[in-house]
């Protein structure tokens, strides 16, 4: 038994071969399996209950906000592309195509949704005719299919992806730009209070921005394996769109006016960085307010003691109903085979009760993160159960944003940049915002790009680019990415 509860385990060291590590992470713990397709994974009922969770948070600040739930067809028809010339250059090697039906050719393609700008807003023009139409906000839960791509990573890079994308029209640039920083502020919270991982907020260079974009926004995050990762983007789209498919209202004046427009977007991208960031070499750790079931009991059971323990696990699983608890009362696993599965799915406390704590009237509490016990009196679990979930909840944002910290060099010569990247370092320096700069970065480092100028960071005065000695206009990080 003790050799077959090891092969179950994770046989990878998350500091020694992060990538073998992870794929074994969201195998054994049954969150993946792997499709016949190339890049399309199926998400298995683990997987997919952690993004009911992230989708009921974000979906009940979006209602907040005034955003309100459709759906747009899959298939776009290729004219709709065609459209904004920027968009469509920047997703074109992408886009999978739909040419024939049964033994019929199609007279026109219909691209196979890489993201629905140009569906939606083909609609949006029916829609809008006056100022009392506006503010329009709009979202969709849907899937996205994008094709060019190499070495596919399970929920951080597929061919097929869930996510939801938020549509507004709005009637003037400042409410734009507010409503861009807002939707953005929604991600950082659900990255934060939710997922427990730390974020930066700013904004993209003109290179990264989304296409056909006026500018983009995103939030940051560091990972473990050394490298950074763009965790959710709010993009303001100006009135190029409204333009390409001729959207205008008539204001309060009786005047035509053409209004302004944003997207923004978080996909399932996010379960894989919750993993990289807070699991180990057990296996899945979620953070307490993601968890749908925040605890599991674990009846230890000792010869003749089996009826009495079960009975008691029982009492236990029901008095604590509200944190939605496991009872695991299998008879055909040990209970240490039941430790590591447990471990291994990730959740947040282990309950153990035997007959010495029935006689002590005590439970056991097993934090999965850190594997402290607790001796908790019955009387008072439900109190100690709420707060080790709290505790647990801020330890592991805290214990993130100190390894963000720690993560992270402020460098002041070009040299100090290199070795930083060498180090798996992320970088935050001084920059000029010009995009021939940027690109020999990327090629002087091996592929480290520009993540994002963070908002309420200050340049510096007579501050020059650390790497071409230009004056800097921005303060930017840069890292390797994934």
């Amino acid at each position: 038994m003790a050799e077959k509860e090891k092969q179950i385990g994770i046989t990878s060291k998350k500091d020694d071969d992060f990538s073998e590590w992870y794929t074994q992470v969201i195998t054994k713990a049954d969150l993946i399996d792997y499709s016949d397709v190339s890049g399309c994974y199926v998400l298995k009922p683990g997987a997919y209950i952690l993004w009911e969770r992230i989708q009921s948070f974000l979906d009940s600040k979006f209602k907040e906000k005034g955003v309100k739930n459709a759906y747009f067809p899959l298939l776009i028809p290729e004219n709709y592309l065609n459209r904004e010339a920027d968009h469509v250059e920047g997703f074109s090697p992408e886009v999978a195509w739909v040419t024939e039906t049964g033994n019929s050719k199609l007279p026109e393609r219909l691209a196979i949704r890489p993201t629905s700008e140009t569906i939606m807003y083909n609609h949006y023009a029916k829609w809008i005719r006056s100022w009392k139409d506006l503010p329009l906000k709009i979202n969709q839960w849907c899937n996205i299919v994008r094709w060019e791509f190499n070495n596919p990573v399970p929920f951080l890079r597929s061919r097929e992806f869930l996510w939801q994308e938020g549509h507004n029209v709005l009637a003037t640039q400042k409410e734009m730009d507010e409503d861009v920083k807002e939707m953005l502020d929604v991600y950082a919270q659900c990255f934060e209070e939710l997922l427990a991982i730390p974020v930066i907020k700013g904004m993209k260079s003109d290179k990264e921005k989304f296409a056909g974009a006026d500018y983009t926004t995103s939030i940051e995050t560091f990972m473990p394996a050394g490298k950074a990762i763009q965790c959710a983007t709010s993009h303001a789209l100006g009135q190029s769109f409204a333009k390409a498919f001729e959207i205008s209202f008539t204001d309060q004046n009786e005047k035509v006016q053409t209004p302004w427009q944003d997207s923004w977007g978080f996909t399932t991208r996010s379960i894989g960085i919750l993993i990289m960031y807070h699991s180990d070499d057990k296996g899945l750790v979620i953070p307490p307010k993601l968890a749908e079931n925040k605890a599991v009991v674990v009846p230890i059971i000792f010869g003749d003691t089996k009826d009495k323990v079960n009975s008691e696990a029982k009492k236990l699983a029901d008095e604590l109903k509200e944190f939605n608890v496991i009872l695991d009362d299998r008879e055909d696993k040990t209970a240490g085979w039941k430790f590591n599965e447990w471990e291994m799915k990730g959740i947040p406390v282990r309950i153990e009760i035997g007959p010495k704590d029935i006689e002590k009237n005590q439970v056991v509490l097993v934090r999965r993160d850190t594997s402290e016990k607790l001796f908790v009196k019955r009387e008072e679990l439900n109190d100690k159960l709420s707060e080790l979930l709290e505790t647990m909840q801020s330890d592991l944002l805290e214990n993130a944003r100190k390894f963000m910290g720690s993560s992270t060099v402020e460098a002041n010569s070009w040299e100090e940049v290199e070795q930083a990247i060498k180090d798996k370092k992320m970088i935050k320096m001084q920059w000029c915002c010009e995009s021939e700069c940027e690109d020999l970065m990327k090629d002087e480092t091996g592929g480290a790009k520009t993540l994002n100028m963070p908002f309420g960071e200050k340049v510096k005065e007579g501050a020059k680019c650390t790497h071409c000695g230009k004056d800097a206009k921005a303060v930017v990080y840069l890292a390797k990415s994934y």
